[in-house]
Order: structure tokens, then C-alpha cells, then sequence
């Protein structure tokens, strides 16, 4: 069964279209500009000759740096600007992202090397033990205004680029009218302000000592959801046009 499928750049020397290596658990494949048959030969000046090695796991996958002196990075396109560094070197660096992007740096270009590492395995029933059930993480209500404005803020990046710009307070308030007819600029940065609080980004107003100021809260906030998870692309349902029930 195959867990890991590799998707090689596109350079100005290779015209080849819709290859893939698909590796199952176990297997390697090395990528660089002089491989033996069978790995990915990258055809750029810029690529050492063994740049690294890719190496396929259950459900996850590893990438070792070959080259001398440049650091990789690998990205999660879907992470809100999440990577990791693998340094000149370093040998079975584990990478946790479903879909991932290793970055070459080749001679003032930038080659991606795509990776989906697809297959899953989850935990199936409870966990069968009595008690009190573990409290909630983060309580958030997905049918309040506030999980609104923070799926508005969320847009661009669940949409669009991990590194999208946020959209500016004008812009929230008016992708929330379909649903929020009396969505204003108070009111949204009202429940930008209570989500800080309510997401424990910022200690609430009985806390005896003040808080200190929270610099780039909009960005402390989406990336917040986006690392755990607390807004997902399903979520943006909420934006659309009202169909029976409106946001409380």
C-alpha cells in the first residue's frame, strides 16, 4: 500500500508533465541533479548532485538533507506559514504535515517539491474510561457572532495563501452583513476583543494585575485557530447567505 506520493518540480530543463512517485512504507527516493535510476533528478544547476532523500513511513514520512551548505524548508501550505528548517545534514527529519512543500534553494531560483502523505489512522471508539469527561481545550460556540467574525478573519488563509493578508476591519464587517445585517466596526472589534479574552489570549478585565497590550491581535487570533484547528474551511458556512437562522 503506498502512503507517500511525491510530486517533482517543474525546471526549465525538464518538460516532463504529471509524474509522480507514489512510495510505499519503507521505501526511498533521492532527489538531486545526479541520481541513480529510479530517483528524482532534478535537472538545475543550483541542485546538488545527491540534494536529499525521502523516506516513507506508516503514516508520515522523513526527509534527509544531503547538500553541504544549504538549509531546506519544508512548508504547510494549509498551516498559516507552519514549517520546519532541515539543516545541511541532518539525516530523517520527521515531517508532520499531510501536504507539504520541501523549497530548494537553487542558484536564485526556488523549486518546490510537492509531498502528500494521504493515509490515516485514527483511535476508533472511546477511550472506555469513567469519570468526569476532560474539559474543553477551547470553548468556542460555533453559532455566536464572535465564531463569525473569527471565521471571517480566517478566510483568506483557509481560501487562499497560508500567508494571505488578514482582511481589514471594513472587510469583515462587510462579509458578515449576509448574516449580520448590523455588523459595524464596533461590534466586530467588540468580539475581536472577547475572543482574545475568551480564547485566553489576554487575561479578562476582573484579573486584578492588567494584562499586558497584545500587539497584531487579529494575527494572534487566526493563527491561534489555525494551529488547533478551531476554524476550519467547513466552518465558513456560517459566512453565507442567512438560510433560517440567524447569528446570535
Amino acid at each position: 500500500m503506498f502512503s507517500i506520493i511525491v510530486v517533482p518540480p517543474q525546471t526549465p530543463e525538464d518538460e516532463r508533465t504529471g509524474t509522480q512517485f507514489r512510495l510505499a512504507p519503507g521505501e526511498r527516493l533521492v532527489f538531486g541533479r545526479a541520481v541513480p535510476e529510479g530517483g528524482l533528478l532534478i535537472g538545475h544547476d543550483g541542485v546538488s548532485r545527491r540534494a536529499g532523500e525521502i523516506t516513507a513511513h506508516g503514516t508520515f514520512w522523513t526527509v534527509s538533507n544531503l547538500s553541504a551548505h544549504q538549509t531546506y524548508v519544508v512548508e504547510n501550505p494549509e498551516g498559516a506559514g507552519e514549517h520546519i528548517k532541515v539543516a545541511p545534514g541532518r539525516l530523517d527529519a520527521p515531517v508532520p504535515f499531510e501536504f507539504s512543500r520541501i523549497v530548494l534553494p537553487a542558484a536564485g531560483d526556488l523549486l518546490p517539491v510537492e509531498v502528500w502523505a494521504p493515509r490515516h489512522d485514527y483511535l476508533r471508539g472511546g477511550d472506555g474510561a469513567d469519570g468526569e469527561p476532560t474539559a474543553p481545550a477551547f470553548s468556542v460556540d460555533r453559532t455566536k457572532r464572535y465564531f463569525a467574525v473569527l471565521a471571517a478573519l480566517c478566510e483568506p488563509r483557509l481560501r487562499g495563501a497560508p500567508h494571505a493578508p488578514l482582511p481589514t476591519m471594513d472587510q469583515v464587517v462587510q462579509r458578515l452583513r449576509p448574516t449580520w445585517p448590523a455588523a459595524s466596526r464596533t461590534s466586530v472589534q467588540w468580539n475581536i476583543d472577547y475572543l482574545a479574552v475568551k480564547l485566553r489570549l489576554k487575561p479578562g478585565p476582573e484579573t486584578a494585575a492588567p494584562g499586558p497590550r497584545l500587539n497584531g491581535k487579529k494575527e494572534s487570533l487566526v493563527s491561534l485557530a489555525l494551529r488547533f484547528d478551531l476554524v476550519r474551511e467547513d466552518d465558513l458556512v456560517v459566512l453565507a447567505e442567512p438560510s433560517g437562522q440567524a447569528l446570535r
